[in-house]
């Protein structure tokens, strides 16, 4: 359906790939990951549009027909007033008013085979989207989505995530011969990220996903792409099998590795012993046999392996030294805090932040958590109040709030207080930012990029009580894990809203759950479970553990070189991964 031959493209400040190939049979659900910034979006595009980009090799859409799309970011400004189920009829209603308006064309018009030719076109649209049965598919979708009893409210009243959710039904009741999805979980509650896993699951058609969401790798997805370092790999399979099989890699790695030092180390006290023995004993054949060992010393160190085995960015993401503060020093204080737009939203909200607690905001879109911390942040509100030694430092989830678009990455660092491009590229190094793509506009960069940009921003100067909104969003998996163990090795207090349930499982002390209109603390412990009641089956959660155990155990065998022990590990895990697939 989909194939590409040394396929390579890029940008005058950066190259995004080299060469590579790939194959998206129909009926497939692939999943496109990789770190930030290696151009997955791009890829996305250039697969929908490759008229519109420059590229090198050769790229064959066979058999595809229509292209669907459904974008990172979506606007529904013109369309507040109309009922959902209307929105979803509308594409349906706009080939019949079509069809209607070339009959009446073709009573009066002399050249009638055009006009036939878009007819039969649109009957055949008709046909593939199952016309006749829209309504019936409309109301299933609309069920797999958990959205049935929105069906007859007007656009305005449905939540972001709702909204989202819509893009990709409308989308799938078009049964294009690709849908292409960029990002869709974006932002998406847990209840609505399910949604997304069964609209997904359920889709018989043919699926590009472009996606960081850990719960949609695990939970969907038949084939992985994975872009990293100007390439691109292929795996037919899921996600935990494609992780299990890199976690193989790194062991088969490392025993390799293991052996070619133990060569070299034979070698080295060969030719040692060569050199002695010429010292004292002139022999052209032994001064042949010791250059001939030499040059045997110099391949085998030339080629050998060296880590990361696997070698797959990871930035590591600090986060700035704490500001002085008592133990039991009362950061934020939130008394009785109401919020209202055309109606209320929160009521009698109360809560205290004291100094090194982590605490995530949770609950459904569209309930107000990130107005309640954007007031927090501005402090003007009577029920908030901030104590002497706080601190504050704020991540967007709104980008354009914290960057300068027009900057460079360079220039936006100098405002940060960072003097000289040296100072900015060693700074930037470790969060994967190459000094010579430092030049790039902020608008030119991905948002996940961008978000890392926040979040070195961020680090800069002293705080201890940081106002988190969305941190993980658009960042790349390997960049979730990185921020959430520098959350959790954080010692200052955090004050986050996510709807990651990852990212607060792994780093949050408590939790401030958003229901009927207020909050009500909850421990991190009580939280898990809950969600894992509604969500996940209790031998999951079972598996899930051991897997993360086995995991972290083989990891530490890796670090310390103990390959056999990892072996032994690896066999264990693998029981576990074709359980959970």
């Amino acid at each position: 359906m989909i194939t590409a031959e040394n396929l390579s493209y890029g940008f005058p400040q950066k190259d995004l790939y080299e060469n590579i190939a790939f194959t998206l049979e129909e009926g497939r659900h692939c999943a496109l990951i990789g770190s930030n910034g290696t151009g997955k979006t791009t890829l996305a595009e250039l697969i929908r549009r490759p008229e519109e980009f420059l590229f090198d090799g050769k790229l064959q859409r066979e058999d595809v027909g229509r292209i669907g799309y459904v974008t990172q970011f979506a606007s529904r400004d013109k369309m507040q007033s109309v009922g959902v189920t209307d929105y979803l009829m509308d594409d349906f209603r706009a080939i019949d008013e079509e069809i209607a308006h070339l009959c009446a064309q073709m009573e009066t018009a002399e050249e009638l085979e055009p006009l036939l030719e878009r007819y039969q076109q649109l009957l055949d649209e008709q046909a593939a989207m199952d016309a006749e049965h829209c309504d019936i598919n409309i109301r299933r979708q609309l069920q797999l989505a958990e959205l049935e009893d929105k069906a007859e409210l007007p656009l305005a009243l449905l939540s972001g995530g709702e909204y989202k959710l819509l893009q990709v039904i409308r989308q799938m009741l078009r049964r294009p011969g690709l849908l292409i999805m960029d990002e869709p979980d974006v932002f998406l509650d847990f209840e609505n990220l399910n949604g997304l896993r069964d609209l997904i699951n359920a889709y018989q058609g043919t699926l590009l996903v472009v996606t960081h969401s850990r719960y949609l790798l695990h939970h969907c997805f038949d084939q992985i792409w994975h872009l990293e370092n100007g390439d691109l790999q292929e795996f037919d399979g899921s996600f935990r099998a494609y992780q299990f099989a890199l976690l193989q890699r790194k062991v088969e790695l490392q025993e390799q590795a293991a052996m070619e030092a133990a060569e070299i180390q034979r070698v080295e006290a060969l030719v040692e012993r060569l050199r002695d023995e010429a010292t004292e004993v002139i022999d052209p054949l032994r001064g042949r046999v010791l250059k001939g060992k030499a040059t045997y010393l110099k391949r085998l160190q030339a080629r050998q392996i060296k880590p990361p085995f696997v070698d797959i960015q990871r930035p590591a993401i600090g986060l700035p030294v704490p500001a002085e503060a008592a133990e039991d020093d009362v950061l934020l204080q939130v008394e009785d805090y109401g919020l209202a737009f055309e109606k209320p939203l929160l009521s009698h909200v109360s809560f205290t932040i004291r100094a090194g607690e982590k605490v995530a905001i949770v609950g459904p879109n569209g309930t107000g958590k990130t107005s309640l911390l954007r007031e927090i942040r501005q402090g003007s509100h009577p029920a908030i109040r901030y104590g002497d030694a706080a601190k504050t430092g704020f991540f967007s989830q709104l980008q354009e709030e914290a960057l300068e678009e027009e900057h460079t990455i360079v220039e936006e660092f100098y405002d940060a207080g960072l003097e000289t491009r040296t100072e900015v590229a060693a700074y930037l190094t470790q969060y994967c930012f190459a000094s010579d793509g430092l030049e790039r506009k902020i608008a030119q960069l991905s948002g996940g990029e961008k978000n890392l940009l926040q979040l070195a921003k961020l680090a800069l100067g002293e705080k201890n009580l940081l106002l988190l909104d969305e941190p993980s969003s658009h960042l790349d998996t390997f960049a979730q894990m990185a921020l959430e163990e520098a959350i959790a090795s954080y010692e200052g207090a955090v004050l986050m809203v996510s709807h990651d349930f990852y990212t607060i499982a792994n780093c949050m002390d408590r939790v401030l759950l958003v229901e009927q209109g207020t909050i009500r603390p909850m421990s991190i412990r009580a939280f898990r479970k809950m969600i894992y009641k509604h969500h996940f089956d209790k031998e999951y959660l079972t598996l899930e553990t051991q897997k993360k155990e086995l995991e972290t155990r083989i990891a530490r065998c890796l670090a310390k070189g103990a390959t056999e022990e990892a072996g032994a590990l690896l066999r264990e895990l693998e029981p576990i991964v074709d359980a959970l697939a």
